[in-house]
């Protein structure tokens, strides 16, 4: 499978490359693996750096992530390059407010600590996406997400005003594409039954573990031609997760017996046919049509070139028919 595949977002010139980055572990919070580990300050920009020069053109950001840091980081690096050489997206439904907290190692960033809360009315639509360019020094955000709206089950904000503002963004030229990001289905199926969407920003729904979006969803953003950017494909490390034995994460919290049940499952029929799980997690999802990109976050420059060899990696069918007679995958689900 070829990482750096750009597919179309919408009709206004919006592309990603089948692998693209997640911008939540070089903000320092946490490691792909799910180990915890922060990097430090010049590693993330050492990793963003190797993302850019091995070929992934994709980058994905948020004023949550590290509170502005990711953002700031990104800008720092990516921003040394051309303009036209990679796509960002970020998201806006929170604000950034300076509180009186010692900035401690936030200084190396040079912002003040910062706070998130949330905002989808018009004015906090533009204040996010207006601050964030100004944190990051780029000049513009190709894609914009609504994040995370169901946390405090603001829909009817949603409705009401974010979706609309972002249209109108996105009319004007300000961005290319525009969706949502968020960990269910649910909520974006009803968003882009509503509303002239691009693509999702689907975090741990489909996934090689979980197909929780597969029956209905997917088949859903096919008709409405809405793409999905696959966020969280190792579920929070569990698919990442070299020993299956210790304490694992699964949707960003301590994994049930029955999510670790399934992915020793997994990991036993991956072993037999000699692929590493990881590889199987990144291509599983993009065989699906709706499929645009897969965006596993990376913590080191080495997670970066793993992840490129990863997707590239041959699976042999045999494999995925395998898992699909033990019913570890939807026995109609597409496989690379």
């Amino acid at each position: 499978m070829n990482p750096f595949e750009s597919i179309r977002i919408g009709d206004h010139g919006a592309e990603v490359t089948r692998l693209g980055m997640g911008g939540v572990f070089i903000a320092g919070r946490g490691s792909a693996d799910g180990a915890g580990h922060t990097p430090a300050y010049d590693t993330s920009l050492a990793t963003i750096a190797k993302a850019h020069e091995v070929g992934i053109k994709y980058f994905d950001t948020a004023p949550l992530y590290g509170n502005g840091r990711s953002e700031k980081r990104y800008g720092k690096v990516l921003g040394e390059y051309p303009r036209d050489s990679f796509v960002l997206s970020s998201k806006v439904g929170r604000v950034l407010v300076p509180d009186e907290a010692d900035p401690g190692d936030w200084a190396i960033d040079d912002i003040p600590h910062l706070t998130a809360k949330f905002d989808l009315t018009r004015d906090g639509i533009m204040r996010a996406l207006e601050e964030g360019l100004e944190r990051s020094g780029l000049d513009h955000v190709d894609i914009l997400y609504l994040h995370d709206p169901d946390v405090e089950d603001m829909e009817d904000e949603a409705n009401a005003t974010a979706f609309p503002t972002m249209i109108e963004l996105r009319e004007q030229g300000v961005v290319k594409a525009i969706g949502c990001g968020m960990n269910q289905w649910q909520m974006p199926g009803r968003f882009i039954e509503r509303f002239d969407l691009d693509i999702i920003l689907l975090a741990g729904r489909y996934t090689l573990l979980d197909h929780d979006a597969y029956p209905e969803f997917l088949p859903l953003c096919v008709e409405k031609n809405v793409k999905i950017a696959t966020g969280g494909p190792y579920n929070s490390g569990i698919l990442a997760a070299r020993d299956l034995d210790g304490p694992l994460a699964f949707n960003y919290e301590q994994a049930a017996p029955q999510w670790i049940d399934k992915a020793r499952a997994l990991k036993r029929v991956c072993d037999a046919h000699c692929v590493d799980m990881r590889a199987a997690a990144l291509q599983f999802p993009l065989a699906h049509p709706a499929v645009a990109s897969v965006i596993p976050g990376a913590a080191t420059p080495e997670q970066v070139v793993e992840n490129v060899e990863l997707i590239r990696v041959e699976i042999p069918g045999a494999m995925w028919s395998e898992m699909k007679s033990e019913g570890l995958i939807p026995a109609d689900a597409p496989t690379p």
